[in-house]
């Protein structure tokens, strides 16, 4: 099969690997019809993780499933389904309690919980961005999608990821009708979360970023876009809240933050929250966070630290919830939203390539070149 494999920072080929094949009783072979590059992927892609030389990418995923394992009782062949990035078991404690993004049951590394596709210490699973994936556990790992799927592929493709992810981030944050609320970082996950919070009724959004064409995306939606190239966005909020603050903040940056000169701090956004949210305040954190990062110009954060303000977030009474997304929590419900009209989250989509361009699409999402704010593949060619 052909499939998009990593070879090293900046260097990613298409060329053929072994197909996918079912290697379980409860395994689903599914041809993958349309797959994502994520935000996540860059961290790999520019070497900032210990990702193996030959690993094949890809953790947001939908197509169609060719064939089912002796063991598959409820995915049939032909179904159109979702992938949550999670690789869970749906049976151990962890995912018993729903928190299929921490199963204890997929990882290789007994001192981990969870496990993805295609991702750098989330297990040995190959990645989507191929003609065919092996979905473990796939009656449980499998969202059959309704009827217009395939016609409805980029709104449907983005329950795999960031559509749950954004929606996460708003329910970390505690995110209830009426609120105020900043969302740190306009790329695709934060303009999810300007989408969820939206969907459940806050009487303000704000979107913080400094790229043009993702807060013109943010503005789509009614949110308010915040350029803090052009001043401090944390006066800018309070300028929105009357001085209090909003009442509900969410990270979707990560530890790759940028100031304006285009310095790396991965203590910002985290600390410019604290300052954006009221007294006792939530926050939600969802941009991702690593254990380590020897590449990082600051030597806290090489040992996976950060300076945070914390007397000042202690001070103000605020809570943070963080982590990824646990998918398999969302999916079918934000699924029946786009299904109804109620969300169309392909309003984010830039590009539609082939697989064979995906090297061409990682460089431009990766350069932030203006208008490519969300790039899909389709390992067909459609």
């Amino acid at each position: 099969m052909k499939a998009l494999v990593y070879e090293g920072p900046r260097e990613v080929v298409v060329r053929d690997m072994p197909d996918a094949r079912i290697e379980r009783p409860t395994d689903v072979l599914v041809r993958i019809t349309t797959t994502n590059i994520c935000g996540s992927d860059l961290h790999m892609y520019e070497g900032r993780t210990d990702l193996e030389s030959g690993r094949i990418l890809g953790h947001e995923n939908m197509g169609e499933v060719i064939e089912v394992g002796d063991g598959v009782d409820r995915v049939r062949v032909g179904d159109m389904v979702s992938l949550p990035f999670n690789i869970s078991c749906g049976f151990c404690r962890n995912c018993e309690h729903g928190l299929t993004g921490f199963c204890l049951t997929t990882p290789d590394d007994p001192t981990m919980a969870g496990a993805a596709y295609g991702f750098a210490g989330m297990g040995p699973y190959s990645g989507g961005q191929a003609e065919f994936l092996r979905v473990p556990y796939g009656d449980h790992n499998c969202l059959v999608l309704p009827e217009d799927a395939a016609e409805r592929q980029s709104d449907y493709t983005m329950l795999s990821d960031v559509f749950p992810t954004g929606w996460h981030a708003t329910q970390l944050a505690r995110v209830e009708p009426g609120d105020t609320v900043v969302i740190y970082g306009a790329g695709p996950v934060g303009l999810m979360a300007a989408l969820s919070a939206t969907l459940k009724s806050a009487a303000k959004v704000m979107v913080v970023d400094r790229h043009p064409d993702r807060l013109a995306l943010a503005e789509q939606i009614g949110a308010i876009s915040i350029d803090d190239s052009k001043g401090s966005p944390v006066d800018r909020v309070l300028e929105e809240t009357k001085g209090l603050g909003a009442d509900r903040g969410c990270e979707c940056v990560g530890y790759q933050a940028h100031d304006t000169q285009g310095n790396e701090h991965p203590n910002l956004t985290l600390n410019r929250l604290v300052d954006s949210v009221k007294f006792t305040g939530t926050i939600g954190v969802v941009g991702v966070f690593v254990a380590q990062d020897p590449k990082s110009p600051d030597p806290l954060y090489k040992e996976g630290e950060v300076a945070f303000d914390y007397g000042r977030f202690w001070f103000k009474g605020q809570s943070i919830g963080n982590g990824q997304a646990n998918v398999k929590d969302y999916n079918r419900q934000l699924c029946g939203l786009i299904e109804q009209g109620k969300a169309n989250p392909s309003w984010i989509v830039s590009h539609e390539l082939p697989l064979d361009r995906a090297p061409e699409g990682y460089r431009h999402f990766d350069a932030r070149d203006d208008g490519w704010t969300k790039v899909i593949l389709h390992p067909e060619g459609a």
